[in-house]
């Protein structure tokens, strides 16, 4: 009997192919994509999902939550990268392992993905807050473990052509905080290039 995995879905090329490879092992994947501001059409990630093979596709829309418990927090404690540049890409994750642990209950998954190769900082990002969220999932790596190369997985992408299920739409969780890949443009990249908003949390 398969099981049931939460897929944090980006729509790129490595989070596609992690369909197909979460399916050959017997996972009915379910996958998530977040709205954390990026420039990007979730509907058609969404659709791009079920095309590749996941049995559902979610959609959150954690703005707000990333915006008043990441974001401002980071701005008033003034807090810089190595005492250099704003924290970016690296404040989203947590809040994506807690989505997917959200979701992994309410659908009764026993597994989450994300799409981190075993290079840098985010799959221990993931790793880590899912294993303090929820030490019982399983957290599945397809891209750390499978060791394709990039032409590999442009040859292994091959969207299936049969209709996918109705996309669910999800608010977002209340209260936020109950204790997947490249740099993504949030609204946290946005504001952080901006200089009054960090002169605001320096005044």
């Amino acid at each position: 009997m398969s099981q049931k995995l939460v897929l944090a879905y980006s729509g790129g090329l490595d989070t596609s192919v992690a369909i197909h490879w979460l399916a050959e092992r017997d996972y009915e994947v379910l996958a998530l994509a977040i709205d954390l501001g990026e420039a990007k059409d979730l509907d058609a990630v969404m659709d791009r999902a079920l095309k590749h093979g996941a049995t559902k596709a979610f959609m959150v829309d954690a703005r707000d939550l990333f915006l008043r418990h990441f974001v401002w927090p980071t701005l008033q404690a003034g807090a810089l990268y190595e005492g250099h540049y704003p924290l970016a890409t690296a404040l989203g994750r947590p809040l994506i392992a807690k989505l997917m642990v959200d979701l992994a209950r309410e659908e009764g998954a026993t597994a989450v993905a994300h799409g981190c190769t075993g290079k840098g900082n985010d799959q221990v990002r993931f790793d880590v807050a899912t294993g303090a969220l929820a030490p019982d999932l399983e957290v599945v790596a397809p891209v750390r473990e499978w060791g394709m190369t990039r032409e590999e997985e442009i040859r292994s992408r091959r969207p299936t052509s049969s209709p996918g299920p109705r996309r669910p739409s999800r608010p977002p969780p209340s209260p936020p905080m109950s204790r997947s890949s490249s740099s993504g443009e949030s609204l946290w990249v946005s504001t952080a290039r901006s200089s009054s908003p960090w002169s605001w949390s320096r005044g």
